[in-house]
């Protein structure tokens, strides 16, 4: 345990031992009467990478969705 204080403008400075065990980047979680710090990975696509078993590109996915949204439309429309 570590107590820090915060400096002239609300920042405050994480123990080395804590940022390195952390990384660079932290979500932070408001939970009312403290905060929660979760690490994040620095490159949140890998780390998500096989996840998902697709095969289709982003733009093609996209283009797939814009198609059923008109469709939709047309059909709110008609």
């Amino acid at each position: 345990m570590s107590i820090v204080e915060l400096d002239s403008k609300g920042r405050l400075t994480l123990p080395k031992r804590i940022r390195k065990a952390f990384g660079k980047k932290v979500l932070i979680i408001d939970v009312g009467d403290h905060v929660k710090l979760i690490p994040l990975p620095s490159d949140p696509f890998e780390v998500l990478h096989g996840c998902l078993k697709i095969k289709k590109t982003f733009r093609e996915l996209r283009q797939e969705a814009e198609e059923i949204a008109k469709k939709e439309t047309e059909k709110r429309g008609a």
